[in-house]
């Protein structure tokens, strides 16, 4: 019976991770004293990384199940219904940007904001049209369009994937992300550019290498489909596997916070920090990802069975869209008011700050959560999911 009502669920587990990942993101993208201390905790990982991963993961799961039960048009309908909500929660995000965060920067004069917006405030016309074409990415609101991008894609992926098996689709993957960290994004944009004439310069059209990024993204889709395939066996790893990520996640956790360069862990070296490189996804930090993926894939079951269950993270995962926007919100308007700096206010003011900030996720996350996750149809089955109290 446990059994037969485990089969159909949401798996809360995934939720409360994704909310977590919210948390850390606000924590760094908000300008207070807790950025520096707590941004990258795990190791030489950010949250993007883990929602992204994250993301992917419920993706493959989900809509992999849509595929075998109602066909590949009713996942791919699926796909760009989900692509659609957020090109529209994008949409607004960047007009908030351009007209009452860049006004109120402007008339504060506040460099924050004026340097935020800097390519839109030179030509107007070309920062709208080309903002609403998701070419230029302001910081901050670069990680959705990559996230449409890749939902864009994912249905043709994934019906391949499905139907003649993914070695193919992560070899070519793979090698795109190689490809990413000898320059072939930067190639790719001046061959367009030369083509085209586009007016975006590079830096304007987002932080994240999307030729990198991609990668992640479809190991977490080829790990979703696979979890919910028929059949499917709980991931195992054999001892020395499990012992050297232990290692490097030990490795990586004290060496960003006992190193002497704290976020910058070869100090001025600009070649061996782009080895840990976030926007390139480089080496040693997909190395670190990998890590603390084989770590919780391990021992998560173990920690759900005896960490108390924190609903109001699971709250804000369930309805990580919203939450995700009311963020960027916050974010948004504390960089007009107030600016960038990280010590302008006490430790106390920035403690209410966030918590305020979290809290107003949180409100919206829990009245948007019906709206915004999956409905029960929807709902997959993770077949090494441990069932509390076993």
């Amino acid at each position: 019976m446990c059994q037969a009502s485990d089969a159909m669920k949401r798996h809360w587990e995934i939720d409360v991770l994704r909310g977590l990942m919210l948390v850390l993101m606000t924590v760094t993208h908000l300008p207070t004293r807790f950025t520096d201390p707590l941004g990258q905790p795990f190791g030489w990982v950010s949250a993007a990384e883990g929602f992204v991963l994250l993301s992917a993961f419920m993706a493959g799961l989900v809509y992999s199940r849509y595929a075998r039960r109602d066909g590949v048009d009713a996942m791919r309908s699926a796909f760009f219904r989900r692509a659609l909500k957020i090109y529209l929660c994008h949409a607004a995000l960047l007009l908030f940007l351009l007209t009452a965060i860049t006004a109120v920067g402007v008339r504060v004069d506040q460099p924050a904001v004026k340097n935020l917006v800097s390519f839109y405030l030179a030509q107007p016309f070309e920062g709208f049209f080309y903002g609403l074409l998701l070419i230029y990415e302001p910081a901050l609101l670069d990680i959705l369009p990559m996230y449409i991008f890749f939902m864009l894609l994912s249905p043709w992926v994934l019906a391949w994937g499905m139907r003649r098996g993914w070695t193919g689709i992560l070899v070519l993957s793979f090698a795109l992300w190689v490809l990413a960290q000898f320059g072939f994004t930067e190639w790719l944009y001046g061959w367009t550019f030369a083509l085209t004439g586009m007016p975006v310069p590079y830096p304007e059209m987002g932080a994240f290498n999307t030729c990198a990024w991609q990668f992640l993204w479809f190991a977490g889709l080829w790990l979703g489909a696979g979890r919910s395939a028929p059949g499917a066996r709980p991931l195992r790893f054999a001892w020395p596997v499990t012992a050297a990520a232990v290692a490097i996640a030990l490795a990586g956790l004290v060496w960003r916070h006992f190193g002497e360069h704290g976020q910058a862990p070869f100090g001025a070296d600009v070649q061996l920090n782009l080895l840990v490189d976030k926007w390139l996804l480089g080496p040693l930090r997909l190395l670190d990802l990998a890590a603390l993926g084989v770590v919780v894939i391990r021992f998560g079951p173990a920690w759900v069975r005896w960490l108390p269950r924190v609903r109001w993270l699971e709250t804000m995962g369930r309805a990580s869209l919203p939450a995700f926007c009311v963020h960027l919100v916050a974010v948004l308007t504390v960089l007009a008011f107030f600016g960038d700096s990280q010590t302008a206010r006490s430790w106390t003011e920035d403690s209410a700050l966030l918590v305020t900030v979290l809290a107003a996720m949180y409100a919206v996350a829990r009245f948007t959560q019906g709206a915004d996750a999956a409905p029960p149809e929807e709902t997959v089955d993770l077949p090494d999911a441990p069932a509390r109290g076993a």
